[in-house]
């Protein structure tokens, strides 16, 4: 019996929050949680070269906030905000509010376990030997300050008839650790063999609470 668990589902308020922040109760909430499939779904589709790392969704009365993470703010906005108002146009379509997207850099991408997954299946489907595309992947991420990286790939590798799996890590992942800070993604490669999917942990770190500070009633007692 495995024990899988997603690793940011297993943070929420511990040190993660949700990628969307709204309630709602009985069929409304069914309603919504397909609308923000579709929401995502066309961003992936709509800005699909632009590298979008996360899509985080927050709901108003009368308004929809569409959080864009991305590492190349440019092609998303476009040229005189082109892009940006053409995908705005189209989520207030989906949703039939009021839409307001936000696009946000990010300013280490090889640190960015969603990208760091579609930048290997990039490489895969272009026929990049996958142990290259791994070793290269956890070198780029340990240079740029992570404290570890796991990648792990699986499906027919390297055109192989029966499929298996492969993993590379470097430095130290603890998955089990609740304060550790853990990024994750998924991506797959579509090749001439068929799906090779990526999952990408880097490990950026402990985020310890803050310490308490006395309040007033406390009493203290001398040694």
């Amino acid at each position: 019996m495995g024990r899988k668990v997603h690793p940011i589902g297993f943070r929420l308020k511990i040190n993660r929050d949700w990628s969307a922040r709204w309630f709602a109760e009985g069929d409304r909430y069914r309603e919504l949680l397909q609308e923000d499939f579709r929401i995502r779904q066309f961003v992936e589709k709509e800005a699909e070269r632009a590298g979008v790392a996360d899509v985080q969704i927050e709901r108003y009365p009368n308004q929809v906030q569409v959080s864009l993470f991305t590492a190349k703010p440019g092609i998303v906005i476009g040229r005189k905000g082109e892009s940006v108002k053409k995908l705005r146009q189209g989520l207030e379509s989906i949703t039939g509010k009021k839409v307001k997207v936000e696009v946000e850099e990010i300013e280490q991408p090889d640190l960015n376990a969603r990208l760091v997954a579609v930048n290997i299946a990039g490489q895969l489907d272009r026929r990049i030997g996958h142990s290259r595309a791994m070793k290269r992947a956890i070198g780029q991420a340990m240079r740029q300050g992570a404290k570890g990286i796991k990648i792990q790939v699986s499906g027919r590798l390297a055109g192989a008839e029966m499929a298996r799996r492969e993993w590379q890590m470097e430095g130290q992942v603890p998955r089990n650790t609740l304060r550790s800070f853990i990024d994750y993604g998924t991506a797959e490669a579509l090749t001439t063999f068929g799906r090779i999917g990526i999952k990408v942990w880097i490990y950026k770190g402990e985020v310890l609470e803050e310490t308490r500070k006395p309040e007033p009633t406390d009493v203290y007692v001398s040694q």
